[in-house]
């Protein structure tokens, strides 16, 4: 006997597959969480990576290119070009040559720092605006401290407030004293840091007078040494340098002229304060 088949019809209902609802409060939680992640790791790499910032900088200052097809690499050079200017010595032949004399009018922009070689300069010439003392040298110009309008304070510090157009310098007292590499070291310390300061003024390095005699201590070949390098100072520094010894000097003996030596007093005579004053006058850049 045949058995009976029984065939069940499943509703069409139950055959479909549910339906997948779109959320889109997941979304925004998925978008919040990664940009949460990116700038966590973001300010881990910026804090962590001393060059992160200043790579990312470099990478947005790429040269555009010009529609001509030039860049911008013009005015770069440019203003390289203008730095490299302004830091180069005075193009200035040194000690500076003889010139057209100045007014005596011109001493009225001028200071002189000086030991005790030229205290005197403002009783015998209108060179009047002196700031220096008899404990002041060369090497000791950075520490040694001076009486000034401004209080007793350092050379550098005097002349930072004081701000003068014109700057004569006259240091050499310890010549014979003092080593000439130490008084040449000092000197040029100063005479830069002056310069750093008020590039705008200008800078003269007087050379030291010759003797009158030679001593055990102090002697012409000495001072020429001496002069020698002061004037390299001043050409590696970039400021002037003026031949006050030459001035000063007999064409004859190679030392002092007598003219220019008070032998009662045994200092510099009034004449040759004049002559410094002239000469002063007669070798300025404009």
């Amino acid at each position: 006997m045949a058995k009976k088949r029984t065939v069940r019809h499943i509703s069409s209902k139950k055959r479909s597959r549910p339906k997948v609802k779109f959320n889109f409060g997941m979304l925004i939680v998925i978008f919040v969480l990664s940009f949460a992640g990116c700038f966590g790791l973001y300010m881990i790499a910026a804090n962590t990576q001393d060059d992160f910032l200043k790579d990312e900088k470099t990478e947005k200052s790429v040269v555009q290119e010009q529609p001509d097809g030039e860049t911008d690499d013009a005015p770069e050079a440019e203003a390289s070009t203008e730095g490299a200017v302004s830091s180069a010595p005075i193009a200035a032949v040194n000690p500076i040559p003889q010139s057209e004399a100045v007014d005596a009018s011109y001493f009225d922009s001028c200071c002189l720092v000086t030991d005790s070689t030229l205290l005197a300069m403002g009783d015998h010439t209108s060179l009047d605006d002196i700031i220096g003392s008899s404990e002041l040298n060369a090497a000791g110009c950075r520490s040694v401290q001076v009486d000034s309008d401004y209080g007793t304070i350092k050379i550098y510090e005097i002349i930072q407030f004081k701000k003068p157009d014109i700057l004569y310098l006259m240091l050499g007292s310890d010549i014979g004293t003092s080593s000439v590499d130490d008084m040449v070291a000092s000197y040029k310390t100063l005479v830069e840091d002056l310069h750093d300061c008020l590039p705008e003024m200008k800078i003269y390095i007087m050379q030291l007078p010759p003797v009158i005699y030679d001593t055990e201590t102090v002697t012409n070949d000495l001072i020429n040494q001496y002069n020698s390098k002061i004037l390299d100072v001043a050409k590696k520094t970039g400021v002037y340098c003026i031949d006050t010894n030459t001035a000063l000097k007999s064409t004859t003996e190679g030392r002092l002229s007598d003219e220019y030596w008070d032998y009662e007093n045994g200092a510099l005579s009034e004449a040759a304060y004049k002559k410094i004053s002239d000469y002063i006058r007669t070798h300025t850049v404009s």
